[in-house]
């Protein structure tokens, strides 16, 4: 019986299948309206540039400088760095001016912020002074350099039929950085074990694969339109530093999963599947699809199918934590099996990015939506089972939008948006949760243990799946 449910996946995904532009117009979800009042020009080292603010706290959204780590300051790069990303996107696929001079501004305001050696400052105060000295602000080349290089190459490659020159200048930034990339996989090959785990240490910060799937996305972005040799050989050391993090199976713990730091999973920032899944299609490098495939179907299943988690301690699965959930969280999911779709051509990763990303509009264990359209505020988080942070600051922001433009470019992952779990079933055998849209499609997603397989149906399919499975119990 499970042979046939399984064969029935593609027949159900391919009768329902739709590309980009050939789904009815619907109105989009997306609305910049938050970041845009986030958003403001300044005059900064000679320049007018755009800035992010970082923080905008209820019930009055006025605008709310950084102070967790001691003075930080009021806007940094890496929420320019991602503001500017998700604008460039929108810029691609739209047309729209507006977030085509957003993009602008935000990018002169990261290339203002990288030194000559290609490092960056991260954080402004609000006299627009750079913290040069802040714990997460210093000249360095982490998270804020990996983003400052991902928006960068983006702007490199979308700009370059718009504004060539200004392309042009931020190509030569982006190479301007690359030998601190190149220093910082000098250790390539060298690994240790920690608490049975292996552990490359040629990543950032010694085992990062959460920033080092960022950095990849720049990396891949840059190789497109260069075809620069060096960075393609960044991009594979890199991945192989990834792939080294991953672990298990469908059936297997840790089931797939990308660990974030040594023995260490996060679920903010995991970009693992995204970027490998890019890196792996611009490469035609199938270890990469492989390998993100892998945490799709054994480990974002179970997020979907149990429930999303915020960290856990891999050698020690007990010590984990549900909360607090936020969309840096959702994007690195819902885009990532947009991306793995795009780079297998697989449909049931498109129903489950919808799914991922109804956590936005309140499939989530508050039942709350955290993205409101109207306004464009992204809520801060999910703080605890009956508390929502409804602070809406950039980061936030950004990703909630980010994950909504690319999910509604798919009608198969589109109609799933409003979905909520109405079942779930767990035998030694199976996992598996249904979905359904109020008024509309239903969707069953499962794990079958014995033939580590990945199930995905919809409709009535779905349906006689559950019931199936729950007759066997």
């Amino acid at each position: 019986m499970k042979g046939m449910m399984a064969f029935a996946l593609s027949m159900a995904l391919l009768a329902g299948c739709t590309q980009p532009g050939t789904k009815e117009e619907l109105a989009s979800l997306v609305n910049f309206a938050h970041l845009d009042y986030l958003t403001e020009r300044i005059a900064f080292r000679g320049d007018s540039v755009a800035i992010v603010h970082i923080y905008a706290n209820y019930p009055d959204y006025a605008w709310v400088g950084a102070a967790e780590s001691g003075p930080e300051g009021i806007a940094c790069v890496d929420d320019a760095a991602r503001a500017a990303i998700v604008s460039l996107r929108h810029y691609e696929l739209t047309k729209d001016d507006a977030s085509l001079a957003r993009a602008r501004g935000l990018l002169s305001f990261v290339a203002g912020m990288q030194t000559g050696d290609g490092d960056f400052y991260n954080f402004i105060f609000d006299d627009h002074s750079i913290n040069e000295t802040g714990v997460t602000s210093h000249k360095s080349f982490g998270w804020w350099g990996a983003r400052g290089v991902w928006a960068m190459a983006m702007g490199h490659r979308v700009l370059a039929q718009v504004d060539p020159s200004f392309a042009r200048g931020l190509g030569d930034r982006v190479r301007r950085s690359l030998p601190r990339v190149d220093s910082l996989l000098k250790p390539y090959d060298q690994s240790s074990l920690v608490r049975g785990y292996r552990v490359p240490r040629w990543l950032p910060y010694g085992s990062g694969a959460d920033v080092s799937s960022e950095l990849m996305m720049g990396l891949a972005e840059y190789v497109s339109v260069t075809q620069d040799t060096g960075a393609q050989i960044f991009l594979k050391k890199l991945g192989d530093g990834l792939m080294t993090m991953q672990d298990g199976d469908e059936a297997t713990y840790p089931f797939g999963l990308h660990r974030s730091w040594e023995t260490m999973w996060h679920m903010w920032g995991n970009g693992q599947t995204q970027a490998l899944s890019e890196a792996g299609r611009l490469m035609q490098d199938r270890r990469m699809v492989e390998s993100a495939e892998r945490e799709a179907r054994g480990f974002y299943s179970r997020l979907l199918i149990d429930g999303y988690s915020k960290e856990m301690d891999v050698p020690d699965s007990t010590s984990r934590a549900q909360f607090e959930q936020i969309a840096y969280g959702v994007r690195p999911l819902a885009v990532g099996l947009v991306r793995l779709h795009e780079a297998t051509g697989k449909e049931e990763y498109l129903v489950m990015a919808g799914l991922a990303a109804s956590w936005l509009l309140g499939n989530n264990v508050l039942g709350l939506p955290m993205y409101d359209p109207a306004t464009g505020r992204c809520y801060d988080g999910i703080r605890d089972s009956t508390t929502m942070n409804r602070n809406s600051g950039a980061e936030s922001t950004i990703e909630g939008l980010w994950s909504l433009l690319e999910v509604e470019r798919y009608e198969l992952s589109r109609q799933f948006l409003h979905a909520r779990k109405v079942r779930r079933v767990s035998s030694k055998d199976v996992l598996a949760a249904l979905f359904a849209v109020p008024g509309g499609e239903q969707a069953v997603v499962a794990v079958e243990l014995k033939g580590k397989s990945l199930v995905v149906l919809l409709g009535e399919q779905a349906g006689k799946y559950m019931q199936a499975i729950s007759d066997e119990q």
